[in-house]
């Protein structure tokens, strides 16, 4: 017998006292299990719906229309507006190359982004828990309603959280196994998630934490310094330049939609009180907490100076939630006493995303509706009919299609968006809009919510001529706008009356309703005797601000002359005097007042 079969079994090897214990290695079924299958869910959920009843939204139509420019107005644009997404632009004008451009296209590389960033979920899972908690908490991520909402947007947060996930996994096996290349990929995934959003830099804090709150050896922190070190160096300089364009977000006036991260955060630090399993030199709860509390919180401190929160701009602080939530149901579900309620709160949950999953899909999910804008403003106006922007950078929200204002003249706008590089074009001084307004009967308006530039000279000779010279027709109310018609003010009778508002100095009276011109003797008793309807034709004006004697002003001590009081009005006198006012031209005879 061979000496392999004499000896005996070698019991397992202990961990060494104060090194964390080593899981078995998972085999290569069940690490594609903890991939695929969150990575599948999502793809199914993205592709669910994934054309939101054939509709755009704002920022969307801002991709779709940037992403189709040349490569080099692509560039002269982002020198001036939105450098922040410049690498994005840029992917998205290849995807459009290659596959043309439409909701598809536009949708389908954030789809598949998603798909694998719930794949780089469920490996962490593994990595840090057992493949149980990876499965779970790649499932869970994938049905997380923001991952579903932002998976179908036509954005760079898909991509970011995809290259955040992958980037974790790598710095999870660099931590515990040496090599330069696992590094490399450490720092080129983060580089690129930051040159995408600048944001996800945050990330790379979190990271940091984490790896000071689980000690490994030194070398490990000397590695992640010395990459993260590249990281910032490489995001340095997109950050000096895109810093003088942050009237980007200018419409942020606070924390925008703080509460499901809020929600996120309670759920995830309830979990993190369970003694969840974890293995390996970096422990889960180390990793998930930093990463679902530090992004957001660091936004919310730097908002009280300068709001900047945005839900979305920290969407990768789902992955931790996730992780904690997945380690959480597989710690629940091996107690005995409480493993049946793993399978009443899973059945519960998704009875209860299944109709906010669906709404996710329908226009009304997100803050505007481009599309229903666009055709708003085809039902309202006709063409030739003036078109309006309260304000200016609303242009962007029918950009999308052009075809629906193309038979519209934009009063407002001097150069367009193509030729300016810029996102809304530029527009005309404020004096110049105002008279450019005054030449149109018609006006369709389109004001929408969130997009308004407070003090600006241009908006305000927009709302001012609207005001005086303009009136409310019809308004529609569409998602996140308001599109009104807007008709002119016609005076029925010529000029309006003198009255109250008449600045001092100013005619007034009976000689300004008949208009300025010699008047005939009693012509201003005719004009009061007349119903409206019945009003006699204007004779040739001369200077109407001459004083007249049915109209002397309050104490004057000037003594008018003027013709005794006309005999009431038969139809012959009438006609008479419509007959002398029309061809008879004659300079109105003053008599001295009597005593």
């Amino acid at each position: 017998m061979s000496l392999a079969v004499r000896a005996p079994a070698l019991a397992p090897t202990a961990a060494l006292p104060g090194q964390p214990p080593t899981a078995r290695p998972s085999s290569v079924p069940t690490r594609a299990l903890a991939v695929v299958a969150p990575a599948s869910l999502s793809l199914a959920l993205g592709l669910w719906g994934i054309r939101r009843q054939n509709t755009m939204w704002g920022d969307e139509a801002v991709t779709y229309r940037l992403a189709q420019r040349e490569s080099y107005q692509l560039w002269e644009t982002v020198q001036q507006v939105d450098l922040v997404h410049a690498l994005y632009y840029a992917v998205m004008h290849i995807v459009f190359d290659v596959f043309g451009a439409g909701l598809l296209s536009l949708r389908l590389p954030s789809v598949l982004a998603m798909a694998a960033a719930a794949g780089g979920v469920g490996l962490l899972g593994l990595l840090l828990a057992g493949p149980r908690a990876g499965v779970t908490a790649g499932l869970v991520f994938a049905l997380l309603p923001q991952v579903q909402k932002y998976a179908q947007e036509g954005r760079s947060y898909a991509m970011v959280c995809a290259l955040i996930a992958w980037a974790t996994c790598a710095l999870v096996v660099s931590s515990s196994r040496r090599g330069r290349r696992r590094w490399t990929v450490y720092g080129f995934a983060m580089l690129l998630a930051c040159l995408l959003h600048e944001f996800a830099v945050l990330a790379l804090a979190a990271h940091g934490v984490t790896l000071i709150v689980s000690r490994p050896p030194k070398a490990v922190l000397r590695a992640w310094s010395v990459t993260a070190a590249g990281v910032v160096a490489g995001l340095l300089p997109l950050a000096i330049v895109s810093a003088g364009q942050s009237e980007q977000v200018s419409w942020i006036g606070g924390p925008v939609r703080p509460s499901p991260w809020l929600a996120a955060v309670l759920v995830g630090l309830v979990c993190a009180r369970a003694p969840l399993r974890s293995h390996g030199t970096v422990r889960l709860t180390a990793l998930a907490v930093p990463l679902l509390v530090l992004p957001g919180a660091l936004l919310l401190i730097v908002s009280l100076a300068k709001p900047i929160f945005v839900d979305r701009y920290v969407l990768f602080s789902d992955i931790g939630l996730a992780l904690l939530l997945g380690a959480f149901v597989e710690y629940v579900s091996k107690l005995p006493r409480y493993s049946w309620t793993v399978y009443v709160a899973v059945a519960a949950a998704l009875v209860s995303l299944a109709p906010l999953s669906s709404s996710l899909r329908t226009p009304q999910s997100r803050s505007n509706d481009a599309t229903a804008i666009g055709a708003a403003i085809r039902t309202e106006g006709r063409p030739g009919d003036g078109l309006l922007y309260l304000s200016g950078r609303q242009r962007t929200l029918t950009a999308a299609y052009p075809e629906d204002t193309r038979l519209l003249v934009d009063i407002a706008l001097a150069r367009d968006p193509v030729a300016s590089n810029t996102l809304a074009g530029v527009e005309r001084p404020a004096p110049e809009i105002a008279a450019r307004m005054k030449q149109f009967d018609r006006i369709v308006v389109v004001r929408a919510g969130g997009m308004h530039a407070p003090g600006d000279p241009r908006e305000e000779a927009k709302r001012d001529t609207l005001r005086r010279h303009f009136r409310a027709q019809t308004a529609h109310e569409v998602n996140g706008a308001r599109v009104t018609l807007y008709t002119r003010i016609h005076l029925k009778h010529g000029p309006p009356v003198a009255s109250h508002r008449t600045p001092v100095g100013q005619c007034g009276g009976a000689a300004a309703r008949l208009g300025p011109g010699p008047h005939p003797r009693g012509a201003a008793d005719l004009h009061h005797r007349l119903r409206p309807t019945e009003h006699v034709r204007r004779p040739v004006h001369h200077d109407p601000c001459r004083p007249r004697s049915d109209h002397r002003p309050a104490g004057s001590s000037s003594r008018v002359r003027h013709s005794p009081p006309a005999a009431p009005l038969t139809r012959s006198r009438m006609t008479g005097a419509m007959f002398f006012t029309n061809t008879v031209r004659r300079v109105p005879v003053y008599s001295r007042d009597r005593p």
